[in-house]
């Protein structure tokens, strides 16, 4: 199999993490995936939801931009529900870490 030549990655990419309450994981991962919907409505380029082996869980948002991120947030919560549905899944929440893509040799899903 051949590799993959690597796409042009310009996009803003946020990393999210978080420790749950034990029994609440898929609640939380209901709500984020109702929320990931909402927001690609909104301009995200989707998310990808990770449990660690560490027991930390890890959201990766991607975005084309900052200011596209930013817009999608200033038009108020996508669904209140949902959020607080994963906020009462949450323990603890680490400081979200923003990065910049250089290189994607990421194969797309599907």
């Amino acid at each position: 199999m051949a590799t993959p030549e690597p796409s042009s990655a310009n996009a803003f990419i946020v990393l999210y993490r978080w420790r749950l309450h034990e029994g609440s994981e898929g609640r939380f991962v209901q709500a984020w995936s109702r929320v990931t919907d909402l927001l690609r409505e909104r301009g995200s380029l989707g998310s990808r939801l990770h449990r660690g082996s560490d027991g930390i869980w890890y959201g990766y948002a991607q975005w084309p931009g900052a200011q596209a991120r930013q817009d999608a947030f200033t038009r108020g919560p996508v669904d209140a529900r949902a959020l607080d549905q994963m906020r009462a899944a949450i323990s603890e929440t680490l400081p979200e870490i923003t990065l910049d893509a250089v290189s994607d040799y990421l194969i797309p899903l599907g």
